[in-house]
């Protein structure tokens, strides 16, 4: 048997209450790793371009990687994938935490959900023992209390994936939320609506076997090496999170403040930093499965106004799209807001996204006071952050408009079109393309719309050095030439992560790819050279783009926001820079042997043994 691999997929039709396991070939897993690579193979054999996102026909999975359930450091993720209710195109998250591998240890690479049931269930994964659970007690309660609601009906140990209020309400920004009051989130593109129209309200997991790996003394060895390396060059991180940057961020003109309006906010990133959560709020640090960083947050507020218990603190994203997005500075207030996202269910990003669209909208005389319930939207007032959240997961007022996303909500409330901040119906995440070109291109060719994580090319601009990849010092973030192939180049190595399910932030930690294919072939016991490795996310990244094309995307999509494309800052660290789109998307075409419509040309597709996929 493969090492690594379970080679087990548990499907499960929620319509006919029909369970079973079937085998994974390993010629796919070589092809296409695990995590969303695996699980974009699998959505490419069996949806079609009119699978509603919210209709019984719409897959929902869960995919490990060969990393998974290992001693590979930072490898206890998972990808969530389906059709998107939100951009109706491809969708996946990437969520980390303890539930990925637990479900490895459980004995499965992935679970493929189809149909929906007739009444709330949610699915309880015991290794080789598996039941569709009743959930009509657990329906309507919030993510902390299924967790607990569950691991009471099953084991102390479980870790639960589920669904909040929003999900059950068909929430076009809803997540899925796991491990409890750690709250790892798999936010974007509403893959939490989707399990709603399943009535699917969680999953549980549970799992005692260890996983085989090919060479546990190699993987041991290099363990060893790098780990005083990783935790040195990770102290930041671990002191501060993912915030610690905040300052910087900001100074260098990547924070979005006002709803991409302002160039500079100085004072309030400093309240929002990771270093003044350290004075303020922190009370411990969270760990995923096979972690040496620790960035979650743990945080308690024991007084004022937005009391909370121990549990997850807010992320960058967090505290930059509730907090600088809506010009809110109250690190107190953030942390309740993204608690109570957390609980309901929400994605920060899109939410903080849709609640600053609201109070842009107000001021500038777009909203009447029937439609924000006679109360003002301003910027700066947490109560409204606050209210905001608890509308749009209950889809009422306002809210139930904003529940749809920036896209629709634009339309249904006649906003012009600089209002219109996304990229394939997908709100921006928390880092500006005017303060590094390179993100520019990659949120414009993101295959589930814009996305940081998905190219994480920034990074080469910032502070990290790949030479495997051509890149042996830190780039020009203004420069214009070479950005296209640099995206690329970033895009193809972050989807062998996405699949292989190691946690990129590895990457500040000093970990290479010459360290990640290394350890795949420790565990798996193949001899994979740097080509194919790369090469396989190079295929994983075109196959979710053939995925889009079959649904009617283009070249015409590959773009970005008008305010992004044509308002400059004005004032900060990236005050006059406008990307040049069009002419780095031109070299990023050429480079990926796509046409001049984005569209991979056949000699590409059969380079990357693409060719039966392309003709489907």
């Amino acid at each position: 048997m493969l090492k690594g691999f379970r080679q087990r997929l548990l499907r499960v039709d929620l319509t006919n209450r029909r369970i079973w396991v079937e085998p994974i070939a390993e010629d796919v897993l070589r092809r296409f790793l695990g995590g969303s690579g695996l699980g974009a193979w699998y959505h490419f054999q069996e949806t079609t371009a009119s699978t509603d996102p919210l209709s019984p026909e719409n897959l929902l999975g869960f995919f490990a990687g060969p990393a998974t359930g290992t001693l590979v450091p930072t490898s206890g993720r998972h990808a969530v994938v389906a059709r998107s209710p939100l951009t109706g195109l491809w969708g996946e998250a990437d969520v980390g935490g303890r539930w990925g591998w637990t479900l490895k240890r459980a004995g499965y690479d992935g679970v493929l959900i189809s149909g929906a049931a007739d009444e709330p269930v949610y699915l309880w994964i015991n290794d080789d023992e598996i039941e569709i659970r009743p959930a009509g007690h657990l329906w309507g309660k919030d993510t902390y209390s299924v967790d607990e609601l569950i691991k009471g009906e099953t084991t102390a140990k479980t870790v639960v994936g589920s669904i909040g209020p929003a999900g059950e309400n068909l929430v076009k920004v809803a997540a899925i939320m796991f491990d409890g009051k750690d709250a790892r989130a798999a936010g974007r593109t509403g893959l939490g609506a989707v399990m709603g129209s399943k009535k699917l309200k969680a999953i549980a997991v549970s799992g005692s076997q260890d996983v085989p790996v090919a060479n546990p003394e190699g993987i041991r060895r290099l363990l060893q090496e790098l780990l005083p390396l990783m935790k040195r060059q990770a102290q930041g991180m671990t002191n501060y999170g993912t915030a610690g940057g905040m300052v910087t961020i900001e100074e260098v003109g990547d924070l979005p403040i006002k709803n991409w309006q302002e160039g500079s906010w100085p004072e309030g990133a400093k309240k929002l930093s990771g270093q003044h959560m350290a004075e303020t709020i922190l009370v411990g640090r969270y760990y995923c499965a096979s972690c040496v960083i620790g960035c979650g947050r743990v945080t308690e507020v024991k007084e004022g106004p937005y009391l909370t218990g121990r549990g997850a603190g807010p992320e960058y994203e967090t505290l930059s799209t509730l907090g600088a997005m809506c010009l809110i500075d109250d690190i107190a207030a953030i942390n309740y807001g993204g608690e109570l996202c957390n609980r309901y269910g929400l994605d920060t990003i899109s939410t903080g996204a849709l609640i600053a669209l609201a109070m842009e909208a107000y001021e500038k005389g777009y909203l009447s006071p029937e439609q924000t319930g006679g109360r003002p939207v301003k910027w700066g007032d947490p109560e409204i952050m606050l209210q905001l959240i608890s509308d749009i997961a209950q889809r009422r007022g306002l809210g139930a408009i904003l529940a749809e996303g920036v896209r629709a909500s634009v339309k249904r409330l006649g906003l012009p079109p600089e209002f219109d901040l996304e990229v394939k119906g997908l709100e921006l995440p928390a880092h500006d393309p005017r303060a590094y070109n390179s993100i520019a291109v990659g949120y414009a060719t993101s295959n589930r719309g814009a996305c940081h994580l998905q190219g994480f090319s920034h990074v080469l601009e910032k502070s990290v050095t790949l030479p495997e990849l051509g890149y042996p010092e830190l780039q020009d973030r203004f420069a214009v030439d070479g950005k296209g192939i640099l995206t690329a180049r970033a895009q193809d190595l972050m989807a062998i992560y996405d699949s292989l399910k190691m946690c990129k932030f590895s990457l500040f930690a000093g970990v290479k790819p010459t360290h990640m294919l290394t350890w795949l072939n420790y565990v798996t016991g193949w001899s994979m050279d740097m080509k194919e490795f790369l090469q396989i996310g190079e295929r994983i990244f075109n196959l979710k783009r053939l995925y889009n094309l079959h649904l009617g995307v283009d070249g015409r999509q590959d773009t970005l926001p008008l305010r992004i494309l044509q308002q400059k800052r004005s004032t900060g660290g990236a005050a006059e820079n406008l990307p040049p789109l069009s002419q780095m998307l031109k070299e990023y075409y050429q480079y990926r042997g796509w046409d001049e419509n984005g569209v991979p040309t056949s000699k590409k597709l059969a380079e990357l043994g693409l060719e039966r996929e392309a003709g489907s």
